[in-house]
């Protein structure tokens, strides 16, 4: 079997990439085709009137990237920045942005039977963001649907944080 006939195989059967990544005490993944690279924290510009879990931009290779703290968009307490802070540069919905997160862990991969559907919550949780759980190692993952986040209405706010920029150039 060639490289072609398992990555088709692969995908017939329901099995995907993930990278794993830690906000908080919390385990959650994102499909790693999206992931463009992962960084080690740096310094950013601040974006005045921007919402709190926007941390500002940063301009990588010539391009104007807007950085959001997950552990800021999520409540998960007090945000700690430490050697272990990374950002995920991705591109999503024709876009590329970062998304500072705790740690990255892995990369698994995970078949269809390993993943169960979201649960259901009160409507004071939001987990529309939440495709599903999916267990390795007896580890539960909460996968994310990064296009979804992105895409949602208050995370719009950060195109119109990139239009500001663009005014003021």
């Amino acid at each position: 079997m060639n490289m072609n006939e398992q990555t088709i195989k692969s995908a017939e059967g329901g099995v995907r990439e993930y990278l794993t990544f830690s906000l908080g005490k919390e385990e959650y993944a994102m499909d790693i085709l999206k992931v463009q690279e992962i960084r080690g924290y740096d310094s950013v510009t601040h974006i005045a009137n921007s919402p709190s879990f926007m941390k500002g931009v940063i301009n990588l290779r010539g391009v104007i990237v807007p950085i959001i703290d997950m552990r800021i968009k999520f409540n998960l307490g007090e945000v700690v920045y430490d050697e272990f802070t990374v950002v995920i540069i991705m591109k999503v919905l024709g876009r590329i942005i970062g998304m500072v997160v705790d740690g990255v862990s892995d990369v698994v991969t995970l078949p269809a039977d390993q993943i169960k559907p979201a649960p259901e919550f009160g409507s004071n949780i939001n987990a529309e963001y939440i495709t599903g759980i999916g267990t390795v190692n007896e580890q539960m993952l909460i996968l994310t649907d990064i296009e979804r986040l992105i895409g949602s209405d208050e995370m719009q706010l950060m195109a119109t944080a990139d239009n500001q920029l663009d005014l003021a150039a």
